[in-house]
């Protein structure tokens, strides 16, 4: 009775399995839920803010005086006074604090926080990372950089041109299908008439302490989303690097299988099975004909992502 042969490991098949663990270590990570959990608290957030910043905009300045400065501005034009439609607010403590001027004399200081409810690059990247990575992209290109900007290269580059085409920050055109970007999305999603310039700076909305601490707790919210996506990739990436260096030692499928079963994941030949037939699909004679007759011939990257689209409907 012959023995059953090994199955021996290459670099395509160390990476499929190192994707394996990778999301068995994002999914089972307190960090995971910490990440969902701040996502959550802004959006409950964001929603009463809007009405929070509405009602303390409307006591400073009521509806009845922006509709005059309208009317002053159909009859007169831009003597009639200046109105502006924004998401960008300040809101000010109304209660000082003691601080000293240059000269060292006691002077009272007012804070403020900046409220805006659109969004950067950064947020929208964090609050969106599991989207971004079912369409292949890749969510954690600029926090894999860190403060080390000497490690940007093409790689680096290309994730970012990726995640700027789909978030809105780039390009725009058809070849992407997309009809709707999320920068736009938030940019129109609440604004409000106010009087004044363009300039948001320009115009303080006063409030007690208590709706000032509470304002300040939203913009805390938004940063977690950002602070909470960094933890969660540090958390894993600390894994995989040691997971990676483990792999390379391994010539065999068993004895990833054996770390596997230790460590609680799910691993078996099948994936690596299904891997290589989507790998082999992609240039089917379907679809290597429609690589050959489109217009624009798809990427690599766009490649990589059909595959791992594909593996991922087999595999569910």
């Amino acid at each position: 009775m012959s023995k059953e042969k090994r199955l021996t490991l290459n670099a395509e098949k160390r990476k499929v399995i190192s994707d394996v663990f990778q999301d068995h270590f994002e999914s089972n990570s307190k960090y995971q839920k910490q990440h969902t959990d701040a996502i959550q608290t802004y959006k409950d957030m964001r929603s009463i803010a809007k009405t929070k910043i509405e009602q303390l905009v409307r006591f400073h300045q009521p509806q009845e005086d922006v509709d005059t400065i309208r009317d002053m501005v159909n009859k007169y034009g831009d003597s009639g006074g200046n109105l502006y439609h924004d998401n960008c607010f300040h809101v000010q403590n109304s209660t000082p604090r003691m601080d000293t001027d240059y000269n060292g004399n006691p002077v009272e200081k007012f804070d403020d926080v900046h409220i805006e409810f659109k969004a950067s690059k950064e947020f929208l990247t964090s609050y969106y990372r599991d989207e971004l990575k079912s369409k292949g992209l890749d969510p954690d290109y600029d926090v894999r950089l860190g403060d080390n900007y000497e490690k940007r290269n093409p790689t680096y580059y290309n994730a970012e041109t990726q995640i700027n085409n789909y978030l809105g920050y780039g390009a725009r055109n058809d070849a992407s299908g997309q009809t709707s970007y999320h920068k736009d999305t938030w940019k129109e999603d609440f604004k409000l008439w106010v009087i004044g310039t363009s300039y948001c700076h320009s115009r303080m909305f006063a409030t007690d302490e208590v709706e000032y601490n509470w304002f300040k707790s939203f913009e805390v919210a938004k940063e977690n989303v950002i602070l909470a996506h960094k933890n969660l990739f540090d958390h894993v990436d600390k894994k995989m690097q040691k997971l990676k260096l483990g792999l390379k030692s391994y010539r065999y499928f068993d004895q990833a299988k054996e770390l596997a079963d230790k460590l609680g994941v799910v691993l078996n030949e099948s994936v690596l099975d299904a891997h290589s037939s989507m790998a082999l699909s992609i240039y089917s004679p379907t679809n290597l004909a429609d690589l050959l007759t489109d217009k624009e011939e798809l990427t690599r990257d766009e490649k990589i992502a059909i595959a791992k689209q594909q593996l991922q409907e087999q595999l569910n």
